[in-house]
């Protein structure tokens, strides 16, 4: 499960998503862009058969122990570590529960005004909204050996073309 995190990790730390996608380069940035990813991989975890949905459970397990280290490794005192994981698991069930109500929403307003909200800057975020959504597609194609083993999870982040008006 280690490695499976680490590579959606790596995922969520590609220069295009600060850069073109809007997502602030700071902690709190880089946590937005990791939930994201978490969340579209654990959203496919739970829609595979078993044992998908144990593995989603070590997949989370792993991902907040990495928060955790983070926090650590940070300079914060152990008495303050489990406050500052909850208000984390607080803000990331948050985050999972607004990415899921926006991508079951019609039309891609919803999401990009969820991200917007919480993840980038608000007119970067029909960009990170397209780039949510192919990666959801790409995963939907994915079975449980796809999702673990696979390299290339993700799609490469883009910005589509602007019209010009000749």
């Amino acid at each position: 499960m280690d490695t499976l995190f680490a590579r959606v990790a790596e995922a969520s730390r590609l220069p295009a998503l600060y850069i073109e996608g809007g997502i602030p380069d700071s902690f709190e940035g880089r946590f937005e862009s990791l939930t994201l990813h978490v969340f579209l991989v654990l959203r496919r975890l739970r829609e595979l058969p078993p044992p998908a949905a144990e593995l989603a459970q070590e997949f989370i397990d792993a991902c907040f122990a990495y928060l955790e280290l983070g926090f650590r490794n940070g300079g914060v005192s152990d008495i303050a570590v489990p406050k500052k994981m909850k208000k984390i698991g607080q803000m990331f069930y948050g985050r999972v529960q607004a990415y899921e109500a926006a991508l079951a929403a019609p039309g891609p307003e919803a999401l990009a005004e969820a991200l917007g909200r919480n993840a980038c800057a608000p007119e970067a975020a029909p960009t990170l909204a397209a780039y949510m959504r192919a990666a959801q597609e790409r995963l939907a194609t994915a079975d449980l050996d796809g999702i673990m083993n696979r390299e290339d999870l993700f799609p490469a982040f883009s910005v589509p073309e602007a019209a010009h008006d000749a």
